[in-house]
């Protein structure tokens, strides 16, 4: 079948889109997206791709400042002619699965979350603004919203990330999801069994990652040592939460990063996610995480065994983990052996067994049709 991928905006290397990456590696086609930045990927596995994208990448500062083109979205992704294609596989987190497909094509939807600010996220994100641009901000939204549902209809089947993705899916959209967990780049991150005393967290620093937690937490342990990697509009609240003892050392390169994770006695986590591959990365490395108990924490890790839950988002609450952490061992075999189980490998083949089990009922089905 012609394939056609999807994808909302492919200008820096995340979680998204090294998922894009292999997905792309099993059914090599042409990218569809709403922004593109070449420059920035340099020397990933998009250089030399054939990407096509929207007028949006046309406007002023595009590339950098795409966001604040959020209302032009949908007409956007509408835009894109995929009518020579057989295949669509959309790569969605916004509004790469409202891409127009007409009967005699199947599209499949990897869905890495339903569009968090036009549902989950609304109010935080209307309390960041006032006056006339938060009225224009509602309207924008409610937009948003009534044409998620609208385009739901143009989606033959969901995959997502996570079960608790899954359930946002079921709850927003109304629509089972199969559950496909994202590639993890297992076998590029260092083993080592001896660790160093240190605990480690590798995050954006954004709100709703809750690393000034972390910082904070620390603060009653002054003979632990912490190292923070990343940067965001939350640096300056860390660092003034942050005590001596903990180090904050920004951006990092990913070999950086991995050699940090494979010598860490522990990793933290404090955010709510939808699955949160830092964290498989942490337990390849065979290092053990302390991570808060909900979204896809609870299906990546393994309480007592390659990891320990704290269940509030509060200091107390992660300081009375810590001590229990420090009262408990961990193998590190055991770990690396857990975190496997997320590989790319893995990924490739459940997602082809994903495809060409829709593509035969969907020829199935219009065969018989036909018949």
């Amino acid at each position: 079948m012609k394939t056609a991928l999807v994808y909302d905006w492919l200008v820096t290397m995340g979680g998204g889109e090294k998922t894009l990456s292999a997905i792309e590696e099993a059914y090599p086609a042409p990218i569809h997206t709403l922004v593109h930045d070449p420059k920035r990927l340099k020397g990933t596995p998009f250089e030399g791709k054939e990407v096509h994208t929207s007028f949006i990448q046309n406007l002023p500062f595009a590339k950098r400042l795409y966001r604040n083109y959020l209302p032009f979205f949908p007409l956007a992704i509408e835009q894109f002619d995929l009518s020579g294609f057989d295949l669509v596989i959309s790569t969605s987190h916004a509004v790469a699965k409202g891409v127009l497909t007409t009967a005699d094509q199947l599209h499949l939807c990897y869905c890495l979350t339903p569009m968090r600010y036009a549902w989950d996220l609304t109010h935080r994100y209307l309390d960041g603004v006032s006056g006339i641009q938060k009225g224009i901000a509602k309207a924008s939204l409610h937009y948003l919203r009534n044409w998620d549902i609208a385009s739901l209809r143009r989606v033959d089947h969901f995959a997502a990330i996570s079960h608790y993705i899954a359930a946002r899916i079921k709850k927003v959209y109304g629509r089972d999801a199969a559950v496909i967990y994202p590639p993890v780049e297992t076998d590029e991150i260092p083993f080592l069994e001896g660790k160093e005393d240190y605990y480690l967290a590798v995050s954006r620093m954004v709100p709703y990652k809750r690393i000034d937690l972390i910082a904070e937490a620390f603060s009653h342990f002054p003979d632990k040592r912490l190292i923070l990697v990343g940067d965001g509009p939350e640096m300056k609240k860390v660092k003034s939460v942050a005590g001596k003892n903990v180090e904050i050392l920004g951006w990092q390169s990913d070999a950086k990063v991995r050699e940090l994770m494979s010598r860490a006695r522990g990793f933290l986590f404090a955010a709510e996610e939808d699955f949160g591959i830092v964290v498989v990365e942490a337990q390849a490395a065979g290092t053990p995480v302390i991570a808060f108990g909900k979204g896809a924490a609870l299906e990546t890790v393994v309480e007592g065994q390659t990891g320990l839950f704290f269940k509030e988002q509060t200091v107390a609450s992660l300081c009375d983990s810590i001590r229990e952490f420090e009262r408990r061992s961990f193998d590190p075999e055991t770990i690396r052996r857990h975190a496997q189980s997320f590989s790319r490998a893995r990924f490739i083949s459940e997602f082809k067994q994903f495809v060409e089990t829709k593509t035969e009922d969907f020829h199935e089905i219009r065969h018989s049709r036909r018949g």
